[in-house]
């Protein structure tokens, strides 16, 4: 379960929103029970990509021993 504000890692591709696994989003709602979670990926400039409404099967916490990595945004 994840809390407001919680780091995330999207656990697949969505290439509907130029989203790739292992992208890092916060959670910025969370649904009653868990059941859902609203999470918003950002650039590195801060400029919104996406705010989606994802289930707990789609994103993950991160992990102590992973690192950051920078990729360009797909074009629409």
């Amino acid at each position: 379960m994840f809390n407001e504000l919680d780091t995330v890692v999207l656990a697949h591709d969505l290439k509907e929103h130029k989203l790739s696994r292992g992208d890092v989003g916060t959670v910025v709602h969370c649904y009653a029970g868990g059941k859902a979670y609203e999470v918003e990926f950002v650039t590195g400039e801060g400029k919104t990509v996406a705010v989606l409404t994802l289930e707990q099967a789609d994103i993950r916490p991160m992990q102590g021993m992973e690192i950051l990595h920078v990729r360009e945004l797909a074009a629409a």
